[in-house]
């Protein structure tokens, strides 16, 4: 008798198994604790602005607008906002093995320190008080001042936005879990280039690391602290 499964193979789109997984009532939640940071991953032009960049990418047209609301709803609740962005030096060096598959113009290790690809999305209502920052991997707790930011503000949930839903949002949403934080992620507030892998992502965090919950859920959390 076999008691684990063996891969299953199926002609369901991820955004059809994303919305399965999401539809089941008894999953279990992580849920808010007491006090909710919302960290932001890389809402930079070179990933936001499809005007200027053909790296940039959207998924709701309504993504930084969404954000913008809990960031403001965080700081009335005196909740801590951050947000991350990537670069590197003139040579590249700092982006280590990650940065030698390509090298175009357009490559993620060719994101150089105050360019127009490293500039925040002026869309992004970012205020004095917001901790801000540049990381140089795709979780914003890596080799960053976010994890003691974190317990210095008595943080007990994280709330991760931004992109790409499968690289850096889910390298942060893991890493926020793994760092003992209940971790959501709002799913009208991340983006990706194709749907598949925004909903295969969205569902693996479903499943193992994250409530994946509508951006309504933690509006509604934060104008309860108003």
């Amino acid at each position: 008798m076999t008691l684990g499964t063996k891969m299953i193979r199926e002609d369901k789109t991820a955004r059809e198994l994303f919305e399965a997984v999401m539809a089941n009532p008894a999953r279990n939640k992580f849920g808010f604790g007491e006090k909710l940071a919302i960290v932001n991953v890389d809402l930079q032009q070179a990933y936001t602005r499809l005007d200027l960049f053909k790296t940039a990418y959207e998924t709701d047209p309504r993504q930084i607008e969404y954000i913008n609301i809990i960031s403001r709803l965080a700081r009335a609740a005196g909740m801590p906002v951050i947000w991350s962005r990537v670069a590197y030096k003139e040579d590249a060096a700092d982006a280590g093995v990650w940065g030698t598959r390509t090298d175009t113009p357009d490559s993620l290790q060719n994101i150089k320190y105050d360019s127009e690809r490293h500039a925040y999305d002026p869309r992004c209502d970012i205020q004095e008080g917001d901790l801000t920052f540049t990381k140089r991997m795709p979780s914003a707790f890596f080799e960053t001042p976010l994890a003691s930011y974190l317990v210095w503000h008595k943080v007990d949930t994280v709330v991760v936005t931004g992109g790409s839903t499968s690289g850096c949002v889910r390298a942060t949403a893991v890493e926020a879990l793994s760092h003992g934080y209940r971790t959501i992620v709002p799913i009208e507030t991340c983006a990706d280039k194709h749907e598949s892998y925004h909903f295969a992502n969205l569902t693996d965090l479903q499943l193992k690391y994250a409530d994946v919950e509508p951006v309504q859920s933690v509006i509604d959390w934060l104008e309860a602290r108003q």
